[in-house]
């Protein structure tokens, strides 16, 4: 006799609802942070969008900070899958573009977030002063690590390059997500191209 097909635990599949209904939840504060800004969200907003009660989504994040620090978390997993920290800077930058068409929500999300936690007393200030020198240090090692292989010159400063290239693509998302017209592709195109030349040796065909 064939042996009956295995029944899913009933606990088990509440675990996989609950999983859902969080991931919902976070998809519909990205949405709605975008929109209107996190000051200008509450709690029973974000619910009556997600499909659940209030208290339901306390059941998953128990306060509105808790959710926002999750909303961040989640921007920072998604970078983490993105980005290849040991590949070749100018490759990495070259996909960036890529990212406004297939997570536009993410890219508002964090320049909303950056706007709203400027002050040094908003909730988000410090992990994002944090974040932003993390990333300013990573594209650092990456001219770092491209003068010690020889393809890039040794006698421009890593850390100003640095900070104008995080500058450049900041201001690229403001401006994308104000107006959507804007040729993302060729203005990335165009500086790539211009980055190249400066961080190339002197004689590099």
């Amino acid at each position: 006799m064939k042996g009956k097909p295995p029944v899913e635990r009933p606990y088990a599949a509440l675990l996989a609802k609950g999983e859902d209904r969080k991931q919902r939840i976070l998809s519909v504060a990205q949405r709605l942070l975008v929109r209107n800004g996190w000051r200008n969200t509450s709690l029973a907003q974000i619910a009556r969008e997600a499909g659940v009660t209030t208290a339901g989504l306390l059941h998953h994040f128990e306060s509105k900070d808790h959710l926002l620090e999750a909303v961040a978390d989640s921007r920072d997993a998604d970078d983490l899958n993105r980005v290849d920290r040991s590949g070749d800077l100018v490759e990495q930058l070259s996909k960036v573009p890529r990212r406004f068409d297939e997570a536009p929500d993410m890219v508002g999300m964090f320049t909303v977030l950056l706007i709203e936690n400027l002050e040094p007393d908003a909730p988000l200030h410090d992990r994002l002063l944090h974040r932003s020198r993390a990333s300013v240090a990573t594209v650092e090692t990456g001219i770092r690590r491209g003068q010690r292989a020889g393809r890039y010159r040794t006698d421009l400063d890593p850390a100003v390059k640095a900070v104008e290239i995080i500058a450049f693509i900041h201001g690229m998302e403001t401006l994308w997500l104000l107006d959507r017209s804007i040729p993302l592709n060729e203005v990335f195109t165009e500086y790539i191209q211009s980055l190249r030349r400066q961080l190339m040796p002197a004689g590099t065909p």
